[in-house]
């Protein structure tokens, strides 16, 4: 098989995949009850999910290009963001995130010339942007929410202090390899921490993506009028880490049974729907259509007579 069709397929499945996803979360409700909740969601809350689903991914394509400055490379930055929003639309989706959407920044990345080492070093300062956000805030949010967030949840009390302490050690760990600036060596390749002003864009970046992407499920789910934001925020990133740890797809279920548990109801259901359509389902289906036209035109251009 032509290695142009390889991503062809890729993109179909994608696209499958989605409506797989969609028809997954709504499976085990009344669509019926769902379907007259979601009709309710006001148009002004959605908009503003959807701006901050735009917000959160054009922040994730920084990263990407900081990422390559990182490895010692230069790429125009709407190279950088059209792979980055294809990779983080495909990983966000299917879980394996390192796998999935790391596939897609290689053969993209890989063609633009950057070699296997350099775009070790772009995967591995993406998912530490995304470690150092989620201990970051995750560890506040834990530490503001011990004393309510054990009845969401069943952990036992007392728990929730020392995992926080544990979360927010990692950036304290990170910042300190990066003042030492000592390499760590994964394998053959040696990967030197970046440089404190790019560490300091992980850390701001990390942080502010988990922000956003909160504010787009406190948005689905009605805004401050449903649910406060702070207690949103902490149900997410407690349910979001849970889900990979677990490599569920986006979290699937895991954040649906937390949220459920703090507002029940089919309201809460219709905003997590939303949430899932506007934040992974979407950008989905986007990302799959990219990634087919990205290679239908290299397959145009292969055939083309130089």
């Amino acid at each position: 098989m032509s290695r142009s069709w390889i991503g062809i397929i890729v993109a179909v499945a994608v696209l499958v995949l989605a409506a797989a996803l969609l028809a997954r979360a709504l499976g085990r409700y009344d669509l019926e009850e769902v379907g007259a909740a979601l009709v309710r969601l006001p148009w002004r809350q959605l908009i503003a999910a959807a701006l901050f689903t735009l917000a959160s991914y054009a922040l994730l394509t920084a990263v990407d290009f900081m990422a390559i400055r990182y490895a010692g490379r230069r790429l125009s930055y709407p190279k950088v963001a059209l792979a980055s929003f294809i990779a983080l639309s495909i990983g966000h989706s299917l879980g394996f995130a390192a796998l999935s959407s790391g596939a897609v920044r290689f053969r993209f990345y890989r063609r633009w010339g950057l070699s296997v080492g350099e775009i070790a070093r772009v995967l591995v300062f993406c998912g530490l942007t995304v470690l150092l956000g989620y201990s970051t805030v995750g560890g506040v949010a834990l530490a503001a929410s011990a004393d309510w967030l054990p009845k969401l949840t069943q952990v036992p009390h007392g728990a929730l202090l020392p995992i926080a302490v544990l979360a927010l050690s990692v950036p304290v760990l990170y910042f300190g390899a990066v003042w030492l600036a000592r390499p760590v060596r994964l394998g053959r390749f040696h990967i030197a921490p970046p440089a404190l002003a790019l560490s300091l864009g992980q850390f701001l970046a990390g942080g502010l993506d988990v922000l956003l992407v909160s504010g787009v499920l406190h948005q689905a789910l009605g805004g401050a009028e449903a649910i406060p934001y702070g207690t949103v925020l902490t149900v997410y990133v407690a349910a979001a880490v849970a889900g990979m740890l677990a490599h569920v797809p986006g979290g699937l279920g895991v954040v649906e049974a937390v949220m459920l548990a703090a507002l029940p109801g089919p309201q809460t259901l219709a905003g997590l729907v939303a949430f899932r359509a506007i934040y992974y389902l979407i950008p989905l289906g986007l990302g799959g259509v990219a990634l087919g036209a990205f290679e239908l035109a290299i397959r145009s251009r292969a055939r083309t007579p130089r």
